[in-house]
């Protein structure tokens, strides 16, 4: 059987849209359905960036909402704070909570993980306290967690500590 390739999808504004997912792989497929059914239609999507505030407002508007999710996640799953300089701390914690949840997306709820397995891995990532070390990882695929972890938890990593 096949994996479809056009889903309709009912967002968050009202609209009912057809995407066409035929230009991503099939095993990403369901992430990114779920991804598009927790935002608004694109149309809806720029009125609001465009109406009334400007783009730095929208965006900035935008980073505090990521903010205040990041840090209830870190809160609600116990991650320490991180380290670093100050402009990079927030940055660092979006980029954490994103990777992380990216990961237990692929291995645990769409994957073979079991939650035993997946709080090992969880363990090692509350070890990393580096801000700019997430802030690295930023645009790595949730299913390349555990690697980078092991990358960065390996012993012979010279003068540089990815912990610190």
């Amino acid at each position: 059987m096949t994996v479809p390739t056009s889903y309709v999808i009912e967002h968050p504004c009202g609209h009912e849209i057809t995407h066409d997912l035929s230009n991503r792989p099939a095993d990403k497929r369901a992430a990114f359905i779920r991804w598009l059914a927790a935002r608004d239609c694109t149309d809806c999507w720029k009125a609001a960036r465009d109406s009334g505030a400007g783009k730095e407002e929208w965006l900035a508007a935008r980073r505090a909402e990521e903010q205040q999710a990041a840090r209830a996640w870190a809160r609600q799953f116990d991650m320490p704070p991180l380290e670093g300089p100050e402009r990079a701390l927030d940055w660092g914690e979006r980029s954490r909570h994103l990777l992380v949840t990216a990961a237990h997306t692929h291995l645990v709820v769409e994957g073979t993980w079991d939650e035993t397995r997946w709080a090992a891995l969880e363990d090692r990532a509350r070890s990393i306290v580096r801000a700019g070390w997430w802030i690295d990882q930023r645009d790595a695929d949730g299913s390349d967690l555990p690697e980078l972890l092991d990358a960065a938890t390996e012993k012979d990593r010279g003068s540089e500590n990815p912990f610190r």
